[in-house]
């Protein structure tokens, strides 16, 4: 195998890797968004206050 075969390759790989981590990473947020029992953030202006 050549260089010029092998890292075209691995980078679309990688591209892949980081798009489908991306879509499933922005389906879990909306989904916690969604969901009225899921904790808020800290930085939530109705989140829980620490004092």
């Amino acid at each position: 195998m050549d260089l010029f075969f092998i890292v075209p390759v691995l980078a679309l790989i990688t591209m892949f890797a980081v798009i489908v981590f991306a879509i499933k990473s922005k389906y879990d947020v909306e989904a916690k968004r969604d969901d009225p029992n899921a904790d808020k953030s800290a930085l939530a202006a109705d989140g829980p206050a620490k004092g």
